[in-house]
């Protein structure tokens, strides 16, 4: 009678586990574990940072068991910080980090010690020279979106003219994809050609104002025809530089990312197209990524949050605009 009893609570039990879609939080000593995820951005000034930083929270809400920590260094060249966060987090003993390496290269040491550690590291926005450290990389089709670039600036050019390519800064995996795509399609229309394509405005809208400002004054009225820039800060910086030098709207512009002062550039005809991502949806699935994987779920090695290029021609389309405005606060 015994025997048959334990028998049948075992089968009980276990119909009970194989009817379960999530596995169960870890446990300890009988309550549920809480994770701590550790969120690492590039940096935290700009809207594109903001609304990971919302997607990243949005997650946190809707899983049980779950607290993020955001982190970050404030500008988008802090190599050294970033680097000294991720190794503050694994001495803190963090269950897993979400982290957008500022450096493709100089980020790896850390991510691997983070795995030596016992503590996952998922990647987003921007990818790593070293794809077995990390679990899965959440992030845009970068290289996608820089040919969406190039296509839209060789259409409103009417297949000809002269364009620039003002880089974002060296060690920017994410950035130096989206330039490759443009360069690559560009290579595809004989009548355009790329005057300059080597120049790099840095990380922030200030240095990206004064390289843009360099360019225009090095390529005068009637040397260049259209313009591209891969992120937001550089996208910004180089609108400046055309307003001061009075050639907003003559030359053909298409930037990347999208904030208030874009989108408004882009109503007023100073802007011509931005290839837009994902933000909130990077930051949201790179956290649910991560609490897969630690609660024992299988999870893709990479994850595409999508990429679309908006025009002024579709910027009213409703979901355009859910994309461009995302629920930051």
């Amino acid at each position: 009678m015994h025997r048959v009893m334990t028998l049948f609570l075992l089968a009980g039990w276990l119909a009970v586990v194989g009817c379960s879609s999530e596995p169960e939080p870890a446990k300890t000593g009988g309550a549920a574990k809480e994770l701590t995820i550790a969120v690492i951005p590039k940096g935290t000034m700009h809207i594109f940072w903001k609304s990971i930083h919302a997607g990243a929270r949005k997650a946190e809400q809707d899983l049980a068991g779950v607290r993020v920590i955001w982190q970050g260094p404030v500008v988008e060249d802090e190599r050294a910080a970033q680097i000294n966060l991720v190794e503050t987090f694994i001495q803190k003993r963090v269950d897993g980090i979400v982290l957008a390496p500022l450096d493709s290269k100089a980020l790896v040491a850390p991510v691997r010690a983070a795995g030596e550690a016992g503590i996952p590291v998922v990647i987003i926005d921007s990818d790593l020279a070293d794809p077995g450290a990390y679990v899965s990389f959440v992030a845009t089709d970068n290289y996608k979106g820089g040919v969406l670039g190039a296509k839209r600036l060789a259409e409103i050019l009417d297949e000809k003219g002269k364009v620039i390519l003002l880089r974002y800064q060296v060690g920017s995996a994410s950035t130096e994809d989206r330039e490759k795509g443009f360069l690559d399609e560009m290579a595809r229309h004989p009548n355009i050609t790329v005057v300059s394509s080597d120049q790099h405005a840095e990380a922030t809208v200030e240095t990206a104002m004064t390289a843009g400002q360099a360019l225009l004054t090095k390529y005068g009225e009637g040397q260049v025809d259209g313009i591209f820039c891969p992120n937001e800060s550089s996208t910004y910086g180089m609108l400046r530089a055309l307003v001061t030098s009075g050639r907003v709207g003559k030359v053909k512009y298409v930037g990347f990312d999208a904030s208030d002062g874009l989108l408004e550039a882009m109503s007023k005809g100073k802007i011509h197209g931005l290839v837009v991502q994902n933000p909130f949806k990077m930051g949201e699935e790179g956290v649910r990524t991560i609490v897969r994987h630690i609660r024992g779920q299988e999870v893709p090695k990479r994850v595409d949050t999508g990429v679309v290029l908006v025009t002024p021609e579709n910027l009213s389309d409703p979901e355009i605009d859910r994309l461009v405005h995302p629920p930051v606060k």
